[in-house]
């Protein structure tokens, strides 16, 4: 039988790799997803550059980081890039560890993750991705919550993009608010939570976890939910939960 197309939904990290590669100037119109979110990515840079890139209340952060934050966000458009595999750091996709992967299951990644983002909407792993510091749960006027403003475009597009794949949803809170899930359109589809042994539902110490799950599953190949089932984790059990 024929392994069934894979989604693995999963966020952007808060710190990014810097810099980028010569000739990669930045369209909002770009990668997978340019044509139907380019517009409101378009809109939230010159809201962004206006707020000459957002002050310590926006952005969660403050000090040096908090300059070197506002320096790229102020300057989005025509800025480098680097694709979205290589720009997005931290412990989610240092334990997903994708340059580690065999080539084939590389290529597998490349067209099965999807990166829900408080700036680009949701972008795959090739396509690319400005240096920024923007949380889906961010107030920025004029848009308000933006995980609210992006909801109906988001929805359509990522919509699009998972008809008739297995849908592994592994996505915090605020990211998911962004995104309206339409189940009958897909093969299957899971929404799945990191629970503590003890039953808590479980916080930012999960995301290693995460990543070593993506990891699993890419690996692992075949019926994605039956993956699911086999991953263990020394501390961590998962509440797998179908989409709604």
């Amino acid at each position: 039988m024929a392994t069934p197309p894979l989604a693995i939904l999963l966020p952007p990290s808060e710190g990014k790799a810097t810099g980028g590669t010569r000739n990669s100037a930045w369209q909002p119109d770009s990668g997978s997803f340019g044509q139907a979110l380019g517009e409101r990515r378009h809109a939230l840079a010159l809201a962004l550059a206006a707020a000459a890139g957002g002050d310590e209340k926006l952005l969660g952060v403050g000090g040096k980081h908090l300059a070197e934050a506002q320096q790229a966000n102020a300057t989005l458009l025509g800025s480098r890039t680097l694709p979205a595999a290589r720009r997005y750091t931290g412990v989610v996709w240092d334990h997903l560890d994708l340059a580690s992967l065999p080539a084939p299951v590389r290529r597998r990644a490349g067209t099965s993750i999807f990166v829900v983002s408080g700036l680009l909407g949701v972008v795959a792993l090739g396509d690319p991705t400005p240096e920024y510091r923007l949380k889906m749960g961010a107030r920025l006027a004029p848009f308000g919550l933006l995980g609210t403003w992006w909801r109906p475009a988001l929805s359509a597009a990522l919509n699009d993009a998972l008809a008739r794949r297995v849908v592994i949803d592994l996505l915090p809170n605020e990211h998911r608010s962004a995104w309206t899930p339409t189940p009958d359109r897909y093969r299957d589809g899971v929404r799945v939570v990191f629970v503590e042994r003890y039953g808590k539902v479980a916080g930012h110490d999960a995301k290693a976890a995460k990543g070593e799950l993506a990891r699993h599953l890419l690996l692992v190949g075949g019926d994605p939910i039956a993956a699911l089932h086999t991953w263990r984790h020394a501390r961590f059990d998962l509440d797998i939960n179908p989409l709604t």
